[in-house]
C-alpha cells in the first residue's frame, strides 16, 4: 500500500480551519476537501477513557502515558492510527494523571 503525506485543511470544533500533514492511500485528490477533526478527537477520547478506566482499577499515585498518533485521510474522513513513540507521527500525546490527596 502506497502512503503519501499531504497537507490538508481540517476544521476544529470551534470552527477554526488548520492544515495538518496527513498520509493517504489510493489516488483520490483530497487537497480540496476540508475534513472534520471530530473523528480524531473522538478516537483520542475513547483511548483516554479506556486508559483512565484501567488506572482507576490499579490506583497508582501517578501515571503518564505517551503515544504517537498518525492522521490519515481515507474514504473522505480522517482516521487516527496509534504508532510507535519513536515513529514519525503528526501528534504526540502525553496523558498524565495524579492521585489527589
Amino acid at each position: 500500500m502506497d502512503f503519501q503525506a499531504e497537507k490538508i485543511p481540517v476544521e476544529l470544533p470551534n470552527g477554526s480551519v488548520i492544515k495538518i500533514e496527513a498520509s493517504r492511500s489510493g489516488r483520490e485528490d483530497i487537497s480540496s476537501d476540508t475534513f472534520d477533526f471530530k473523528e480524531v478527537t473522538e478516537a483520542l477520547e475513547g483511548i483516554t477513557q479506556a486508559i483512565f478506566g484501567t488506572l482507576q482499577k490499579v490506583q497508582p499515585n501517578k501515571a503518564t502515558v505517551k503515544f504517537g498518533m498518525e492522521i490519515s485521510a481515507d474514504s473522505g474522513a480522517l482516521t487516527a492510527v496509534i504508532v510507535k513513540g519513536s515513529s514519525k507521527a503528526n501528534l504526540e500525546i502525553s496523558l498524565e494523571w495524579q492521585k489527589s490527596n
